[in-house]
């Protein structure tokens, strides 16, 4: 059954001596708003970080597939749907030039099945339109903002060297390789949404919720405390979810305005100078007196 409460949530993590997002455009640095300085993490790398959490815990277990992976081609997955659902593909006729479309019942029929297959799709929501087999599009119940630092961060560029050469005659070349991008410490805040609404199922109409359920529900606060545990790397340096703060609507469409509860959390420095460990600041939670019908839960 999909869940029937709204939900907010807050999460704190760090990195130490790391390049938590680097930017492609920039060289690899790590991310930055140019005009304040502050550290910035996509929505996009944290999604990729409890996409590869599920697949870890979950290991392809029924129900919980995952749609967006390394290597997957994503026109096979909606023709697996269309196999497995006994639907016959309508495909564009070349010679008179028009696309004929697929019927909108082998489109809902086919999006259901990704929907309980797929949990990035129950979760995300995906855009399956593409190729003949047409599975139409879907918007997640959980959505993430950008996670931006508490303070700007001083992003610094390392060369790195090696003392094995891969060919005889570099042996007495210089053995720069290379740049790493690190930042000394940085802790990041990001906010999230989890609607109701998106995820119930709704008889006869073509646009049903995902059926995210309580079970997604609890896989998905598992994976953000544990988002870096199993995600280690020397690009990365040391990561580590230190907050999550949940905040619970008694009602499917909320009972306060999620930005006066964002509000409710703040995250100060205690330290002259640069912070250099999640003890250099203080994290505190105004939620003693919430709206009706809205609880705080602190998860980590």
């Amino acid at each position: 059954m999909a869940i029937e409460n709204r939900y907010e949530f807050v999460m704190l993590f760090d990195v130490e001596n790391g390049n938590p997002n680097g930017d492609p455009d920039a060289g690899n640095m790590p991310r930055v708003d140019p005009e304040t300085g502050f550290g910035l993490v996509t929505d996009v790398c944290i999604k990729r970080k409890i996409r590869n959490y599920v697949s870890l815990v979950k290991q392809n277990a029924p129900g919980f597939k995952i749609y967006v992976r390394d290597g997957a081609v994503l026109n096979d997955e909606h023709e697996w749907a269309y196999k497995e659902c006994n639907i016959e593909m309508v495909k564009e006729n070349t010679e008179n030039k028009k696309n004929k479309k697929q019927p909108k019942e082998d489109v809902v029929k086919a999006r259901a099945f990704m929907c309980e297959n797929y949990y990035d799709i129950r979760t995300f929501g995906a855009v399956m339109s593409t190729g003949d087999a047409v599975c139409g599009q879907v918007r997640g119940p959980v959505q993430l903002n950008f996670a931006r630092s508490i303070d700007p961060i001083a992003a610094r560029e390392l060369s790195i060297t090696r003392c094995a050469v891969t060919k005889k005659e570099d042996e007495l070349k210089e053995r720069t390789i290379g740049k790493k991008h690190i930042v000394p410490y940085a802790l990041y805040r990001v906010e999230g949404y989890i609607s109701a609404n998106l995820a119930q199922k709704k008889e006869g109409n073509g646009l049903d919720g995902t059926g995210f359920d309580e079970e997604d529900l609890n896989l998905l606060w598992d994976a953000l405390i544990n988002l870096f545990e199993d995600d280690h790397s020397a690009a990365r340096g040391k990561m580590a979810t230190r907050k999550l703060f949940v905040f619970k609507h008694d009602s499917i469409f909320g009972c306060s305005p999620s930005h006066l509860l964002f509000d409710r959390i703040s995250v100060k420095k205690t330290v002259d100078g640069p912070a250099r460990s999640f003890a250099d600041y203080s994290v505190k939670s105004d939620c003693a007196q919430l709206p009706a019908g809205v609880t705080c839960i602190e998860k980590l």
